[in-house]
């Protein structure tokens, strides 16, 4: 759980850093890049030692679902979509994760299901705006495409990481990330052009997103999947929202409506008290070093 609250609180703070300054780049360059500069960032810890061929494979087939797909589809949806509602149907995220995770343990968990519709009502609360302009349907199946594929990667990941012996989280990860680099600069290399480029200011933020709120962050939030239950990281999906808003108050001078934000955060936390009621922890462990995601 404080690896899921840290990232939680870094992605939180990162909206207000971030928002708005990398508009007129083209989406998968930005994709591209923050991917790259995760890459490096783990690459001088990757231990391939005792690491099969096949389990190497697997864990860079999960990034390139969970973060290079995600990506792409996330940052297509704006074409389509204004920012507000892209936000508010990407809250979806911990059911997602909720089905998912029964779906691989040929299970039904009712309470963990409730618990992530609660987180996603107590975000919706907080995001949701009435609107006069009309929604894509296509921008609205590349949100979900987006929210399946990173539900998805959670879900492998975790059981991928139960599955391995003698190897750490930080040395392995580089795998993760070398997937995901290589799926988002196909594409954007495959375009042939790309619109705007960064300015002075863009590449440090593209640099700070890379190194801290795609590299760490995506690494803290995986970690955390790996020491808590899957109604639990489901859940906690949503926490980076009403954290945003709140944050924005106190660093930024944004305003929120109070009793919104009130209600947001006591329904996910009444979602997390049920999650962690719902189901055990992952396992950590298990006896093969070789890895079948989907047994």
């Amino acid at each position: 759980m404080p690896y899921l609250i840290l990232v939680s609180l870094l992605w939180a703070f990162s909206f207000g850093l971030t928002k708005g300054i990398t508009a007129g780049l083209d989406g998968t360059l930005v994709a591209a890049i923050r991917l790259g500069l995760a890459l490096l960032v783990f690459l001088p810890f990757l231990r391939l030692r005792g690491l099969s061929v096949r389990t190497g494979f697997t864990l860079a087939g999960i990034g390139a679902i969970q973060f290079g797909c995600m990506y792409l589809a996330y940052n297509e949806s704006f074409r389509f979509l204004p920012a507000y509602q892209v936000a508010l149907f990407s809250v979806t995220t911990p059911i997602l994760v909720t089905l998912f995770a029964d779906a691989f343990d040929r299970i039904l968990r009712p309470r963990a299901l409730f618990a992530a519709l609660l987180a996603v009502l107590g975000t919706a609360v907080i995001i949701f705006q009435p609107a006069a302009t009309a929604t894509s349907w296509h921008g609205f199946i590349l949100v979900q495409i987006s929210n399946l594929t990173f539900a998805l990667g959670q879900v492998l990941y975790r059981r991928c990481r139960s599955q391995l012996i003698g190897q750490s989280d930080h040395e392995i990860f580089a795998l993760l990330y070398a997937g995901a680099f290589l799926v988002t600069a196909t594409v954007a290399l495959s375009q042939g052009h790309f619109q705007g480029t960064p300015s002075p200011q863009q590449w440090r933020v593209l640099i700070y997103l890379g190194l801290v709120a795609s590299g760490l962050g995506f690494f803290l939030l995986n970690l955390g999947a790996t020491r808590v239950s899957a109604g639990t990281l489901a859940v906690m999906n949503n926490a980076k929202i009403p954290l945003a808003v709140v944050c924005s108050l106190l660093f930024f001078g944004e305003s929120a409506d109070p009793v919104r934000l009130a209600l947001s955060l006591l329904l996910l936390g009444a979602s997390v008290w049920l999650a962690e009621k719902s189901t055990p922890a992952c396992p950590r462990t298990a006896p093969s070093a070789d890895v079948n995601p989907a047994k």
